[in-house]
């Protein structure tokens, strides 16, 4: 293979790991937020406990990485320039709305960059509807149900709590939303360390390395690996807006928002279904906030999530064409 080629292929590895350290931090606040929020737990203890749960989730399946990795377009019949330029999109966008405090989706981010670069390299035509459209429809549908669980699991906690006194409900509910926070870290690590276990995958196939789309062993330890890195780094920016700003929690209404969350993205993800675990606790905490009153939920806040969510494909796919186009003539062979 060519020496060009092979340095390549070098750089898009440790751009899709620096993409996974990212998204470890800029995620952080789907596992953690809640729990530091009713201070169920310290924040050193959560991040810890949030880090070595995301690598133990990002060794368990392979089937989300599958899906990402053959979903979007045939392995073998884009460059390592397409994927570069794609996993630089999705990077640049997580920075940039980390920098502003809103969380939006790093599923969508890698995703939208890697759009936009196969469309800047080969057109339209070459990207495989069928599977995107399966992607995308389960990234919407995904925070729909996390809302609708969000709501009716804390319905049923009101009333099977009614009688309770406030205070010694959260006391003990303060106990078991470090297990709930537990189960949700586990929970993002089978989700979003998998996407760049699909993106490395994709570049290692079309590089020849890999006659068959198959996770290697060291790109999942990679992957778990920087991802729990970059989860023991923080992101307080967007842990503040979602475990303070956007709705006010208390230990019963953050265990219900972690457990309804965990639900669904394990589900998806033993089905081998990319979901957004941005979206999805986000969904839960709305869900949790209009269980109580409509007036619980900052809605400044819920329209600057939600412009995020609607802008991020769009945008990484944007940052991903230019970024094709601009480093194509130079890296590119």
């Amino acid at each position: 293979m060519p020496e060009a080629t092979l340095v390549l292929l070098v750089l898009v590895v440790g751009a899709a790991l620096i993409f996974d350290y990212i998204n470890g931090f800029h995620d952080t606040a789907n596992a953690i937020a809640t729990c530091v929020s009713t201070r169920a737990i310290s924040v050193r203890g959560a991040i810890f406990m949030a880090a070595g749960l995301n690598f133990l989730g990002a060794m368990i399946s392979t089937k989300v990485a599958a899906t990402i990795g053959k979903g979007i377009v045939d392995a073998s019949s884009i460059t390592q320039m397409v994927v570069l330029a794609g996993i630089l999109g999705a990077i640049i966008w997580n920075l940039i709305t980390w920098y502003y405090g809103l969380p939006s989706s790093s599923s969508h981010a890698i995703i939208g960059g890697l759009v936009g670069s196969v469309i800047a390299h080969a057109g339209v035509g070459a990207l495989h509807w069928a599977g995107l459209k399966k992607i995308i429809t389960v990234l919407i549908v995904s925070p729909i149900v996390g809302a609708f669980f969000g709501f009716v699991f804390m319905v049923a906690m009101f009333w099977i709590f009614r009688n309770t006194a406030p205070y010694g409900l959260n006391k003990n509910f303060r106990k078991l939303q470090i297990v709930s926070a537990a189960v949700m870290a586990f929970s993002h690590g089978t989700a979003d360390a998998q996407k760049s276990m699909g993106v490395i995958t994709m570049a290692l196939v079309s590089y020849g390395t890999l006659a068959t789309f198959e996770v290697p062993t060291w790109v999942k330890i990679g992957c778990a690996v920087a991802m729990a890195l970059g989860t023991a780094a923080g992101g307080w920016r967007i842990i503040k807006t979602v475990g303070h700003d956007f709705v006010k929690l208390q230990p019963i209404h953050g265990f219900c928002v972690e457990t309804a969350s965990a639900g669904v993205i394990l589900g998806a993800s033993a089905m081998g279904l990319p979901t957004s675990t941005t979206h999805v606790i986000t969904s839960a905490i709305l869900g949790v906030g209009l269980s109580k009153r409509i007036s619980a939920v900052n809605w400044m806040v819920a329209y600057r999530i939600v412009t995020a969510w609607i802008i991020t494909i769009p945008a990484a796919a944007t940052v991903g064409y230019l970024g094709y186009i601009i480093l194509n003539p130079f890296l590119g062979r």
